[in-house]
């Protein structure tokens, strides 16, 4: 165990210019050059060369107390090793990567508002459904780029694309029925994606919609056909979901059973036509489903690429080589004074 531990230590404590350890015995070489005359003619002078005589093999030696040419030795010693830029290179951190792009595309038009869902017993929305729902499956998308756009009779943009995916779910939360008109444009909702997702700042080796609705195209500038051509060229996948149960009208032996109004039909060709898949969602447990069969459909990337913060250390030893060098001058002087 003692082995490991100082294995890791010595790999974790790293040196940056690790060459420089060569200039430590150059004050011993200094001592092999020849002794000059005068100190005029001398080529190379270091301050404090008293401290260091005996190992210079100057004169003085014997004036220098042993605790200077230590204190003197000790300054280069920690003047050198700051050079060489110590460093501590702390343990791997992994940062998750994706090829992905994936956006939502959430209707809240007017008929989200229907409640012909249950979450654990309570009656829900719509809306409110698909916000528990595809919240989650936000939260489980680690390491792809997740947007969220908001259509109804018009589409904009509520989250562009983020690692963030906590705030895209909180986002998503705060999405309320009829803020974007009480019509559906399916595709004003595919072709502002497209737009996001082409636009982004990183090129991607995937792009995917998701698109949610409940209803048919009735509202918009751009006809779903048209933007699943555009789609389809851009090579934007989109997976459609056509959530809504049968509503009942009437009572007791009078009730009828109405058909949803969405467009399942055009859904279908819009994910056929991109290479996506088609799914029905009649209540939130079928809405689930789907969201773990898209998860696996474009499952999250595992390759991983790895870091090790790195933390500089020349601080320490270069300040405890300025404190010594203080300490020298300090004791030198007050010598001087002392003297005089």
């Amino acid at each position: 165990m003692e082995t490991l531990l100082q294995g890791d230590w010595v790999e974790s404590l790293q040196f940056l210019w690790p060459q420089l350890f060569w200039l430590l015995p150059l004050p011993l070489l200094i001592g092999l050059l020849p002794k000059v005359a005068t100190a005029q003619q001398a080529a190379l002078r270091l301050p404090q060369t008293e401290a260091l005589a005996p190992w210079l093999g100057q004169a003085g030696a014997a004036r220098t107390p042993l605790w200077r040419q230590l204190l003197a030795l000790l300054a280069w010693l920690f003047l050198v090793l700051a050079a060489a830029r110590p460093q501590w290179v702390g343990d791997p951190i992994e940062l998750p990567t994706s090829g992905r792009d994936l956006m939502l595309a959430v209707d809240i038009s007017g008929s989200m508002e229907e409640q012909d869902s249950e979450i654990r017993g309570k009656p829900v929305t719509r809306l409110q459904a698909v916000q528990l729902v595809a919240s989650d499956f936000i939260r489980r998308r680690e390491g792809d780029r997740v947007g969220l756009l908001l259509f109804g009779e018009r589409a904009y943009l509520q989250a562009p694309l983020s690692l963030d995916r906590e705030t895209v779910a909180a986002l998503l939360m705060d999405a309320s029925v009829g803020l974007a008109g009480q019509k559906t444009a399916i595709g004003d909702a595919i072709g502002l994606s497209l737009k996001k997702l082409r636009d982004s700042e990183k090129e991607q080796q995937e792009r995917v919609l998701v698109l949610l609705t409940d209803g048919a195209s009735n509202a918009g500038s751009l006809t779903p056909a048209k933007a699943t051509e555009l789609a389809k060229t851009e090579g934007l996948r989109i997976h459609t979901i056509a959530f809504g149960n049968e509503r009942e009208i009437g009572f007791g032996f009078f009730k009828q059973k109405l058909r949803a109004d969405v467009d399942e039909r055009t859904l279908r060709y819009v994910a056929e036509q991109t290479g996506g898949q088609a799914f029905r969602a009649r209540d939130a447990a079928d809405l689930a489903k789907i969201y773990a069969l898209i998860d696996e459909l474009e499952p999250i990337e595992r390759d991983v690429q790895v870091y090790r913060p790195i933390t500089a250390l020349f601080w320490w030893p270069l300040l405890v080589a300025i404190a010594t060098s203080v300490l020298l001058a300090l004791t030198a002087a007050g010598r001087r004074w002392w003297n005089s």
